[in-house]
């Protein structure tokens, strides 16, 4: 008996551990026509989303605007240098060629399809570049798989994303009015 509590006890440690150290997280962002729900996929990148959530608990991704978005391709967001709206170093031009005061991040790279609705990083040519911009998939874009990593999921308000004015830039960029982290 006491060799079966034992084990018990090892498998709880053993795997709630792991699961603890998987757990996601789901993360609100408010676009103009509504509120888009992520999670968070710390399972194949957790260097990504622990970056991405020190972004959001920092404000840094509010007022930053949608500076690359391709028609049935993705949306691109998160450029907190020079993509934020309500900072004195916006530029729309330059939007898309800056990043955070944080470090670049390893890559972590997966077998994860990137379809509709995932959210993965962008980065220079550089596999190792990513820092605070990342993109959300229109559609199927299964030819970036295990190019780029991916870190959320949408799981609600992908029409929101659909809505997104489309340009490189748009003339009058959607921004990111509030992003923030509901479960931890």
């Amino acid at each position: 008996m006491i060799k079966i509590i034992l084990c018990l006890m090892i498998s709880i440690i053993t795997y709630g551990g792991n699961l603890m150290a998987e757990a996601r997280d789901t993360i609100h962002m408010t676009l103009k026509d509504g509120v888009v729900v992520m999670e968070t996929r710390p399972d194949l990148a957790p260097l990504h989303v622990e970056q991405i959530k020190k972004l959001i608990k920092d404000g840094q991704y509010n007022g930053v605007v949608f500076h690359r978005v391709i028609e049935g391709f993705m949306a691109q967001t998160g450029d907190v240098e020079f993509g934020n709206s309500t900072n004195e170093n916006y530029n729309i031009e330059r939007a898309g060629t800056g990043g955070s005061n944080l470090p670049d991040i390893p890559a972590e790279f997966s077998k994860e399809n990137h379809s509709r609705g995932t959210v993965s990083m962008a980065r220079a040519q550089n596999p190792n570049s990513a820092n605070s911009q990342f993109f959300i998939c229109f559609n199927d874009c299964s030819f970036l798989d295990e190019q780029y990593s991916i870190w959320a999921q949408v799981i609600e308000g992908m029409e929101f994303i659909d809505n997104i004015t489309k340009g490189e830039p748009p003339s009058d960029p959607d921004k990111i009015i509030k992003i923030e982290i509901i479960n931890q």
